[in-house]
């Protein structure tokens, strides 16, 4: 979760250089800079099924799939941030080593202190990237998945999923148990 803001405004440029020598992460949310706060065991094993379930379903397929690692530039919004799991399948998305624009899927592992920003204004300003079909919202601390779905007339539709239900993502064409994705998570209620 982002933690301080800095007392002055910062250039893209000043900011994407600042992150290629900083040893901790940041956020960049129009001209302000936050520092990132580290995550519990059950948030990186959530992280960790899940980029593993994706890399060997898209193996081949032209799509790359990010840990929260690699930014998002969202140029409508100016923000960069660090979703948990992203899958891009956008040629575009191969001109830039340092952030991406253009993913289906985002995927965020929930806790208290990122719950109500996850939901509110980061999935605001998520819903203006125009490739982006699904949201999906991961609790960390009991066994609940929500997918947000952009339908056909662009309106955002959410799916709930819980125990003994399979995950469907139709953005990379992927289903999955949610015990799969919860396996090895010890810290649930």
């Amino acid at each position: 979760m982002i933690t301080n803001p800095s007392d002055q405004r910062i250039s893209h440029e000043d900011y994407l250089e600042g992150e290629k020598i900083s040893p901790i992460r940041h956020e960049y949310i129009r001209g302000e800079v936050y520092a990132m706060v580290g995550g519990s065991d059950a948030h990186d094993t959530l992280s960790g099924n899940l980029i593993a379930l994706f890399k060997n379903h898209l193996r081949g397929q032209g799509c790359r799939v990010y840990t929260g690692n690699m930014k998002i530039y969202i140029k409508t919004a100016d923000v960069y941030y660090y979703p948990d799991v992203m899958v891009t399948c956008d040629s575009r998305d191969r001109n830039n080593g340092y952030f991406k624009q253009y993913p289906s899927l985002i995927i965020e592992v929930l806790s208290p202190s990122t719950e109500a920003f996850n939901r509110g204004d980061k999935f605001a300003d998520y819903r203006q990237i125009e490739t982006l079909q699904e949201y999906v919202l991961v609790s960390q601390n009991k066994i609940n998945i929500e997918c947000f779905k952009r339908n056909s007339d662009g309106r955002w539709e959410l799916f709930t999923y819980q125990p003994q239900e399979t995950l469907q993502l139709e953005s990379i064409n992927f289903s999955c148990s949610v015990s799969e994705i919860y396996e090895d998570v010890l810290e649930l209620n």
